[in-house]
C-alpha cells in the first residue's frame, strides 16, 4: 500500500526510503543532470549527526507492482564526509558534481571533493553558528550568513574577501 500525500496543487506518492544517517537530515542538494552521464544521480545530504553523505539513487523501477514500498530502499550511500564537529545546517552542490559546501553550526564551512570524500578546505570566520552557504553563479565565490548577523564573501581557497557590518 502506498502512502500518499496530496492537496489541490500536488501529489506525491511514498515509493522508497534512505537509510544511513544517525540523526534528523537539515539539508538536501540533487545533483546537477550531466549530458555525457544522465544516469548518475546523486543525493547529497547534511544532518545533525554531523555528516555530510553522498547517496546513489538506485531508483524503483517496478513501483507499480510492489506492496513493500515503505520500508524499500530508493538509495544506498556511497560515502559520508566527516569534519564537522557539530550540526551540519547547508549545503551547496557545483555545477559539475565534482565539489560541495556545507555550513555547521562549528561556525565553519568546509569544501569537499566528492571524487576523494576529503576537505578540500575549511573556512573559518564566522563568531556563531553558520546557517546557509551558496555558490555565485560562476563558482568562484561563496557566500555564507549565520548566527552573528553577518554575511561573508569568500574565495575558493577560503579566503574571507567581504563582510557585512
Amino acid at each position: 500500500m502506498q502512502e500518499r500525500v496530496e492537496d489541490a496543487f500536488t501529489r506525491f506518492n511514498h515509493i522508497g526510503n534512505l537509510e544511513g544517517h544517525g540523526d534528523w537530515v537539515t539539508c538536501i542538494q540533487t545533483s546537477n543532470l550531466q549530458k555525457d552521464n544522465e544516469d548518475n544521480q546523486l543525493l547529497i545530504t547534511g544532518s545533525r549527526d554531523k555528516t555530510v553523505m553522498i547517496w546513489k539513487l538506485t531508483g524503483n523501477e517496478d513501483v507499480d507492482n510492489y506492496e513493500g514500498n515503505a520500508n524499500r530502499l530508493y538509495g544506498v550511500p556511497l560515502k559520508s564526509l566527516t569534519g564537522h564537529n557539530h550540526f551540519v545546517s547547508d549545503i551547496a552542490l557545483s555545477a559539475d558534481n565534482l565539489f560541495c559546501l556545507s555550513s555547521s553550526w562549528d561556525k565553519t564551512l568546509r569544501l569537499w571533493d566528492l571524487r576523494t570524500g576529503k576537505t578540500s578546505r575549511t573556512f573559518v570566520g564566522h563568531t556563531k553558528e553558520v546557517h546557509s552557504v551558496c555558490f555565485s553563479n560562476d563558482y568562484r565565490q561563496i557566500i555564507s550568513s549565520g548566527a552573528d548577523r553577518t554575511f561573508k564573501l569568500w574565495n575558493t581557497l577560503a579566503d574571507c574577501k567581504y563582510t557585512n557590518e
